[in-house]
């Protein structure tokens, strides 16, 4: 090599150098980066902690709402079995009979406010006794060809609310 040619090596060695300058970040950049993202990472998670606990609390409002007014359709319709009650007593004058009329019919209203809503009266007389729907009172003595636990009477009839026992009949059962 001649010597010219070891003065440009020399030349294009100083200039690749210069142009490979070192691009690593420094720790104090990268701390900054790491900084920047957890902040990021903190705000989001923030965020949806927010949004989480907004949601549990229009949950719990709505169940309070729900609660609340659950009754509604089922106490306007019972409105309209006061009304002919408070009627019958505004009554002028007026006859055993027609007092018996306007109970059978208030009785009626009752029923088919009862049947809307799923309320079904347990009167289980000749069933057989069912712990799970009736109470006993006691056993008596059963007529003759009348199986041992059957219902002889009813003394207060029991009621379901779409299948499930609100309150069960208090029977008297046949004795074995």
């Amino acid at each position: 090599m001649q010597p010219e040619d070891k003065a440009s090596e020399h030349e294009i060695a100083s200039e690749s150098a210069d142009n490979n300058i070192d691009v690593t970040p420094s720790l104090e950049e990268l701390l900054q980066l790491a900084e920047r993202k957890a902040q990021e990472h903190y705000d989001a998670w923030m965020y949806a902690k927010a949004e989480s606990e907004n949601i549990r609390r229009r949950a719990a409002d709505d169940t309070d709402k729900a609660r609340k007014f659950a009754l509604e359709r089922f106490s306007t319709e019972l409105l309209a079995v006061k009304d002919s009650l408070e009627a019958a007593l505004n009554v002028g004058v007026a006859t055993i009979e027609s007092y018996k009329d306007g109970v059978e019919l208030t009785l009626k209203q009752l029923g088919s406010v009862f049947e809307k809503f799923n309320l079904a009266e347990i009167n289980p007389v000749g069933e057989k006794f069912d712990a799970h729907k009736h109470q006993a009172i006691s056993m008596v003595d059963a007529p003759a060809g009348t199986e041992p636990n059957t219902v002889i009477s009813v003394l207060q009839k029991g009621y379901t609310l779409n299948d499930r026992v609100l309150r069960p009949a208090l029977v008297m059962v046949a004795k074995n």
